[in-house]
């Protein structure tokens, strides 16, 4: 019996940090690797492969998800936001900065997708998106340690720099709307 092997690649168009990319790839592979292995955007980790540790979390049209369980050909002309395209050394994001004032990293591992995650995350409150532990359901907006906790909770830091990582979004986020200060 004769093999016979298909062509199993596929064009997909992505934003990625502002920035039109155009990959042939195969369709199984996720949004990570495409960003890692074809684009070497390494800055977004690959911790778990599962979905469970946060470390390649991205915004995706402003949303944050797990890349990692994403196919990149499920997000055909997305803008894709990954840490390289968050801020520069010359020029860190208000979070990056925050996170080097108030030591929220350890290893750094986690990082790029707990910047990430944040500033997901204060997208969602300022947009009045409750959590788990919101009281008021009808009126979400408002920010403290324990919201914050709740929120970033998908995002893991085998460091356990998770206090100061807190202290870093409260310190340039604006408690009362999510928007940064």
């Amino acid at each position: 019996m004769e093999w016979i092997e298909a062509d199993t690649t596929a064009t997909v168009s992505l934003w990625i940090n502002g920035e039109p990319h155009s990959l042939s790839i195969d369709p199984r592979v996720t949004l990570l690797d495409a960003l890692r292995e074809h684009l070497h955007l390494t800055g977004t980790k690959k911790g778990c492969d599962h979905g469970q540790c946060g470390a390649c979390t991205v915004l995706v049209n402003g949303r944050r998800i797990n890349s990692c369980l994403s196919l990149a050909m499920a997000h055909q002309g997305d803008q894709v936001l990954t840490i390289e395209g968050v801020g520069s050394p010359a020029s860190l994001h208000p979070l990056q900065a925050a996170f080097v004032e108030h030591d929220g990293f350890q290893c750094g591992y986690c990082t790029p997708g707990q910047i990430c995650s944040a500033i997901g995350m204060l997208g969602e409150v300022r947009d009045g998106w409750p959590s788990h532990v919101t009281d008021d359901l009808d009126h979400a907006a408002g920010l403290d340690g324990h919201e914050v906790r709740e929120r970033m909770s998908g995002n893991i830091c085998r460091c356990s720099a998770y206090p100061n990582i807190v202290r870093a979004i409260l310190s340039c986020a604006d408690t009362d709307t999510g928007e940064l200060a």
